[in-house]
């Protein structure tokens, strides 16, 4: 029987109750603590070459203390391993394998074992406390909690949450808000990452998610799932849209969420610092949901561009800046909005768009098919723009257009046929002269307008193109809108940006081409194919070699 340490039972539990309620976590965690402090203060006394266990009784008090030894054939560690001689003198009976207690005698703590002990026991809880405080909020990103801002540092916000912190970084936080040291604060859970340190819980008052909860927890028919916020986007500080629907047709979704003269989007603007709000009812057909999200500028027409991702939307000449909104803040809202780039020009730039557009394409027929003007403008009038689609489409349509036959129809498919021929032997002589190989030409997918394009960025072999990733082949480069200011507007006007749209520096080499994912996998794999037809051949003979030598 293990020898009690001399020590004041009822003061160790009343030490380990304390500190288990104060710090919330599991009385076992501190009786845990105060046995490795122990432990660790006896190896201090007895030698840390020894095996010693402490055991404390979380119900009477008693704290006894051991050595433990192994019984083994061949003693290889003195301190920790007796052989079956000595074994029995200590424990009759004892065989190999056995491990034998041998009590120790009580011991004293002196100061600094108890400074030692002190530290193990608030480490262990320190780290019971951390693991408590990310396993209660692990699970609550996406909830606002409520705090107490503790301090401001370096233009974050530390939030004191009751029985944890959190930090709103600077770029999480709502423009021009103050924040003071003892005011409360709401925010949203961003995320809670596990850290040496401990938990870090970041909190957010700028996301769209944010508002989102504010009105659930505002208007009772979001909180019960009747209305549903479909979309949100912010301009933190300033404005804000957010796009609500009805699951019940007797219910208004935007006059719910706005409220007896205002008082639900009132208490929403408040919270926000003021951040205007704009409520849109949503719909699932884009053209309605974008005309909607632009208000309160009036749409006259929407083109949507569903390929590139694109939406063109014509306003009346003296709705443009109100489409536009200040700093392009309500295109750019509406854009988030609808999830699509939206470009914003007046009827009279829309015409002499599609003038340009009408006047390019007929030309392109008039050259490449050879025939007059008014047959040229008959073809774009009716919806054609390329060569390849009066090449491939079915015979019968292109004879079904208003004074055409099916042996013009004929006729013309032939043309086109034989100018898209022309036009591939000419990108086909670009290519050449620009050093691409003709095994690229090889490869499933690649057309010789794409192996210009890849001559033109210096990829000219099998190696150079199967060292890009799919993302450097085909990534679609991003298009952003320029701003537009109003032409018929009066008075000094700001600094205008170039009509002209932006490409950002990044994109796949072929991005213009709107290739899939899929499509890209398999160029780049078929490029690769003959890094592994080379090693076969190098194998088989290292395989023949090896054969000859065995057989000598």
């Amino acid at each position: 029987m293990a020898s009690a340490i001399s020590a004041n039972r009822a003061e160790l539990l009343a030490i380990a109750n304390a500190v288990a309620t104060e710090k919330m976590i599991d009385k076992s965690i501190v009786i845990e603590a105060m046995e490795e402090a122990i432990q660790k203060s006896a190896r201090n006394r007895y030698g840390a070459e020894n095996d010693i266990r402490a055991k404390l009784d979380p119900r009477t008090g008693d704290l006894r203390l051991w050595r433990v030894v192994e019984v083994v054939e061949e003693v290889e560690d003195y301190f920790k391993q007796v052989d079956l001689a000595q074994a029995e003198k200590l424990q009759p009976g004892a065989t190999l394998g056995d491990f034998i207690v041998d009590p120790l005698p009580a011991v004293e703590l002196g100061r600094i074992d108890a400074q030692s002990a002190k530290q193990v026991i608030f480490q262990k809880v320190r780290d019971a406390e951390r693991e408590r405080q990310y396993e209660e909020f692990k699970d609550r990103a996406g909830e606002i909690i409520t705090g107490v801002i503790k301090s401001v540092e370096f233009g974050h916000v530390i939030v004191n949450l009751g029985r944890a912190e959190g930090v709103i970084r600077r770029d999480a936080q709502i423009p021009r808000e103050i924040p003071r040291v003892g005011e409360r604060v709401r925010a949203l859970i961003l995320k809670v990452e596990r850290q040496n340190r401990g938990p870090q819980i970041f909190l957010s008052r700028a996301h769209p998610d944010f508002m989102k909860k504010l009105f659930a927890q505002e208007v009772p028919e979001i909180y019960d799932g009747i209305i549903e916020i479909k979309a949100a986007a912010r301009d933190p500080g300033s404005r804000a849209k957010i796009g609500v629907i009805s699951r019940d047709s007797s219910i208004d979704p935007v006059g719910a969420c706005v409220g007896m003269k205002g008082s639900r989007v009132q208490a929403v603007v408040q919270e926000m610092q003021g951040e205007k709000i704009d409520i849109i009812p949503w719909s699932e057909d884009t053209a309605t949901f974008v005309v909607n999200a632009l208000q309160p500028a009036t749409v006259s027409r929407v083109v949507i561009d569903e390929e590139e991702g694109r939406i063109e939307v014509v306003v009346p000449d003296d709705q443009l800046s109100l489409a536009i909104g200040r700093r392009g803040q309500n295109v750019r809202l509406a854009s988030a909005l609808t999830g699509s780039a939206i470009d914003i020009m007046t009827e009279a730039e829309a015409s002499e768009k599609r003038q340009r557009e009408f006047s390019e394409r007929s030309k392109l027929f008039e050259g490449e098919l050879d025939v007059d003007e008014t047959l040229s403008q008959l073809l774009v009038a009716e919806g054609f723009s390329e060569l390849e689609e009066v090449a491939y489409v079915s015979l019968d349509e292109l004879a079904g257009i208003e004074g055409f036959d099916n042996e013009l129809a004929e006729e013309l498919q032939s043309r086109a046929t034989e100018a898209l021929e022309r036009r591939e032997e000419a990108q086909r002589e670009q290519r050449r002269g620009l050093g691409v190989e003709d095994a690229l030409a090889e490869l499933p997918i690649l057309t010789e307008a794409m192996l210009v394009v890849l001559g033109k960025a210096g990829i000219k072999t099998l190696d150079d193109l199967a060292d890009l990733s799919t993302d450097e082949l085909i990534l679609k480069k991003r298009v952003e809108p320029r701003r537009r200011e109003n032409p018929t507007a009066t008075g000094p006007q700001p600094r205008r940006e170039p009509r002209a749209e932006r490409l950002e520096d990044k994109g796949g080499v072929l991005g213009e081409f709107s290739l899939n994912e899929e499509q890209g996998n398999e160029i780049i794999m078929a490029a690769r194919a003959h890094w592994f037809e080379d090693e076969a051949p190098a194998a088989s003979a290292s395989e023949e070699a090896a054969h000859a030598e065995s057989s000598q």
